[in-house]
């Protein structure tokens, strides 16, 4: 009767811990339900047959000359060894570089000051958030179809220098190679903000505020309670701020496109607008699946080489 009890006993606990007890002693795989399966699959099935294989599809291409009517031509690295004399690709690539250090470092830090400014609950702060978040819901074509009607020489930006007495100043920014790229940045920053705004709010609103209270009993200043105890205690969100805006920057065409289809003479070509015109303005799609490599390739680096180094710094 012990040894039956024993048993008993011995099955209880196996079947507690969520496995079954074979004869020998040993715990027997749990089956999974087909319902649980199927949740999980077909996801999964989702996923790889319209992100997966489109993308290697897009990479097979990038090896071919294909004008998207006859049959691919197979070519090797010959799209990349074009990438290395094509002028044009030169200037979108630093183009590109220059967007994402402007549109990006400026989203984040306007993003996060914006956020100090408005974290507090005050009457009407409400209000301001709303005001900053609104841009975010609007088209970006939709956007910059709006911004280029203040562009125009005509339009809202110069009447108010006029009227301000700044009329020397007046401009046709869109038709200036000098000012066309960092015109068209404007419109993106006034839409991206607002979104980078609300992450840091989130990230601010999980901060302990008893570590504040601490430092200021310690007599820590603003600037040092922001150093030592905002900046540490939001790496996690600077992980997800600098992945949004890193994509952003780099797969930006629809307010570029918009304003200046990359003109006046390739001055705000970024790498997306001429990944865009390359395929389907040129007909030539593996030189412009050859540039989404590019793009990917400069998006998963950058991402990966500061997740690895964050990862680094938290361990």
């Amino acid at each position: 009767m012990a040894v039956l009890t024993a048993a008993g006993r011995r099955a209880a606990e196996g079947a507690g811990r969520g496995g079954r007890t074979t004869r020998g002693g040993g715990k027997r795989a749990t089956r999974v339900p087909p319902v649980v399966l199927a949740f999980v699959l077909l996801p999964l099935l989702a996923e790889g047959f319209f992100v997966f294989w489109p993308a290697l599809q897009g990479f097979y291409l990038s090896l071919t000359k294909w004008d998207g009517i006859s049959a691919p031509q197979f070519i090797g690295l010959g799209n990349y060894r074009e990438m290395i004399h094509d002028t044009v690709f030169h200037t979108a690539m630093l183009d590109t570089v220059l967007w994402l250090a402007l549109f990006g470092g400026l989203s984040a830090l306007l993003g996060l000051g914006a956020a100090l400014l408005l974290q507090q609950e005050r009457r009407g702060v409400g209000f301001y958030r709303a005001a900053l978040f609104l841009p975010v819901v609007f088209s970006l074509t939709a956007t910059a179809l709006v911004w280029q009607a203040m562009y125009q020489p005509d339009g809202l930006i110069n009447k108010t220098m006029s009227g301000l007495g700044l009329g020397s100043l007046t401009h046709p920014w869109l038709a200036d190679q000098d000012t066309a790229l960092y015109a068209v940045i404007v419109p993106a920053l006034w839409r991206q903000v607002g979104y980078v705004m609300v992450l840091y709010l989130a990230g601010l609103k999980g901060i302990d505020p008893a570590l504040y209270e601490a430092a200021k009993v310690d007599g820590a200043t603003r600037w040092q309670q922001f150093r030592h105890i905002t900046l540490p205690q939001l790496r996690s969100v600077n992980a997800v701020v600098l992945s949004v805006i890193i994509i952003d920057s780099l797969r930006s065409f629809d307010v570029v496109w918009a304003l200046t289809r990359g003109g006046p003479y390739h001055s705000s070509e970024l790498l997306s607008t001429y990944m865009y015109s390359a395929a389907f303005q040129s007909l030539r799609l593996g030189y412009g699946s050859a540039l989404a490599v590019v793009i990917f390739v400069l998006a998963f680096g950058v991402i990966a080489s500061y997740l690895i180094r964050a990862f680094k710094e938290a361990d």
